[in-house]
């Protein structure tokens, strides 16, 4: 059976002052009226029943969550104690999957990526599904065929052409590129953009952690084992918090040999920061990218987010980011958005939580 798994940890520090500690950005209206997990959810409905639908976030968020998807069972929403990357994420939910379904096979997500193509995107998940069905350890991913050469996407290099259509094997994984070699990946041909989405038995990952990380596997399965007990909460928050942090990438999938990729047929976009937003809604005859209401006086190549009763001004500005919340406001060069984080750890330096 089909499990969906929907990584939900995230705090998107890149999206200040937006995003905050309570409403990270999955749980805001970045791309359309409907947030960025709503769309995620909403992306399975048809392929993956609620009740095959874990969510894995961090306590804090399991609320509000459970207020935006209200037809997901308690249960489906998982929330840690504190963040350990992806890796600790996934065996988790391995193992949970696992115990009533131990031939459970995982689409693994993270849920703040914006993907139109429902249609093409779940027949995509079936072909994957399909394939670790026939094949012992199979791990299916997604490339993107790229379309400049970014330097915010790791990369998959494809190998030898499978029998299921538009399907390699995988050569390598390469992490985030500086700009020469992500113009050669370009050029090369045979590199992908990562999705980051992944379709595998749960057996297979948990075999991988059991070679790659045994000692976090048996910080999990200690976790799973008093899962429903009065110790839950106690034994979750001391064996998850024991646990080092490392991601999926570091953890399996670069030591992995049956890595198959599939070249997406879906739209596709990771929202690593305000500059996706002019990739994704495009811009004026200013080249500049504005939600909400803005009156623009010789600004170019800017973006402005801000709400339609708020009205934001602007006067000679070039390259630069804009972003009115209640609040707070961001003003920024565009160029230098990387930096944004840094203000957040400057915020907690300063001991201004409400800012956070």
């Amino acid at each position: 059976m089909l499990h969906a798994i929907i990584m939900a940890g995230g705090t998107g520090t890149r999206f200040w002052p937006a995003s905050r500690a309570t409403t990270p950005k999955q749980m805001l209206s970045l791309v359309g009226d409907k947030t960025m997990i709503r769309q995620t959810v909403d992306r399975l409905d048809g392929l993956v029943a609620p009740e095959q639908t874990l969510i894995v976030t961090n306590e804090r968020l399991v609320g509000p969550i459970a207020e935006q998807l209200p037809e997901l069972p308690a249960a489906s929403i998982v929330g840690e104690p504190c963040k350990r990357d992806t890796a600790p994420c996934i065996g988790l939910a391995a193992l949970l999957v696992s115990r009533d379904d131990p031939d459970a096979t995982m689409a693994v997500m993270p849920a703040d990526h914006v993907i139109h193509d429902t249609d093409k995107f779940q027949a995509a998940m079936t072909q994957a599904e399909e394939m670790v069905a026939r094949t012992s350890g199979q791990i299916v991913t997604f490339g993107i065929r790229p379309t400049y050469p970014a330097e915010i996407f790791g990369y998959i290099q494809r190998g030898e052409a499978l029998k299921a259509a538009s399907s390699y094997t995988v050569k390598q994984f390469r992490e985030k590129p500086d700009a020469t070699t992500a113009a050669e990946y370009l050029a090369a041909g045979d590199y992908y953009w990562n999705s980051g989405i992944f379709v595998w038995r749960a057996k297979t990952i948990l075999d991988a952690l059991a070679a790659r990380q045994p000692k976090t596997l048996a910080h999990l399965q200690k976790i799973v084992d008093a899962w429903g007990t009065d110790r839950q909460h106690d034994i979750f928050t001391e064996e998850f918090t024991a646990i080092e942090g490392i991601s999926i990438d570091y953890a399996v999938m670069e030591h992995a040999t049956n890595v198959a990729v599939i070249e997406a047929p879906f739209d596709w976009d990771d929202l690593g920061g305000w500059q996706s937003l002019t990739r994704l809604l495009g811009t004026d005859d200013n080249k500049n990218t504005i939600v909400g209401k803005h009156l623009g006086l010789n600004t170019t190549g800017t973006i402005v987010r801000t709400t339609d009763d708020h009205l934001v001004v602007t006067l000679g500005l070039e390259d630069t980011i804009v972003v009115h919340t209640p609040g707070a406001t961001l003003v920024a060069n565009k160029n230098d958005e990387e930096s944004i984080r840094k203000i957040v750890k400057e915020l907690e330096a300063r001991n201004w939580n409400e800012y956070l």
